[in-house]
């Protein structure tokens, strides 16, 4: 038999997907980790302690110990840290959060899953792959489209926002930050009525 519930305590993982760098930081594909460093303000805590290639730390949201998970390899190869934290807490996948961009969406719009396919995203199609399937909830965060054809989808991604996209990012990744701690407390339901 599978127990989640394991002997370290913590309940739930929230994995923040982006690119590791200055390069590659306020880039539209790590809307992910400007979630993670808004909750870690907000608890006045770091997420800097390394392991399986990520920085992750622990706390409690929504009366639950979560690890806060900010994998530290590129995009494509997300899913090696997140297997590798089920693996050591005994969490199974209906317990993993994936916080991500999304290109689909307009800047700024909030998109709550329980599951389903990767929809183009490197990262989630890694964690997919790696951790055996795509029963997961996910947060995605939309970051816009390219607003010509000619532009290329991964150059686009690793843009900057624009002033005024920022401030709407901004308030974006604080309600992400709300609908996490919602899943957790409330159930994936919950969120999606209020956010979607």
């Amino acid at each position: 038999m599978f127990f989640w519930k394991s002997d370290n305590s913590v309940s739930w993982i929230a994995v923040f997907l982006g690119n590791p760098g200055l390069r590659y930081e306020n880039t539209r594909h790590n809307v992910g980790f400007v979630v993670a460093d808004i909750i870690a303000d907000a608890r006045k805590i770091k997420i800097n302690r390394m392991k399986w290639s990520a920085l992750t730390t622990t706390t409690k949201l929504g009366g639950d110990s979560v690890l806060l998970l900010k994998p530290q390899a590129y995009m494509n190869l997300s899913g090696n840290s997140v297997k590798q934290a089920m693996k050591f807490y005994k969490i199974p996948l209906d317990r993993i959060i994936v916080i991500s961009d999304d290109v689909s969406l307009p800047v700024g719009k909030l998109r709550i899953r329980r599951s389903g396919s990767s929809g183009g995203h490197n990262g989630i199609r890694d964690i997919i792959e790696k951790c055996g399937g795509d029963n997961f909830p996910r947060i995605r965060i939309g970051v816009g489209s390219p607003p010509h054809s000619e532009i290329d989808m991964a150059d686009w991604v690793l843009s900057k926002f624009s002033s005024s996209d920022k401030k709407i990012i901004k308030d974006s990744a604080l309600n992400a930050a709300t609908a996490l701690e919602m899943i957790i407390e409330s159930g994936t339901d919950s969120a999606m009525a209020k956010f979607n």
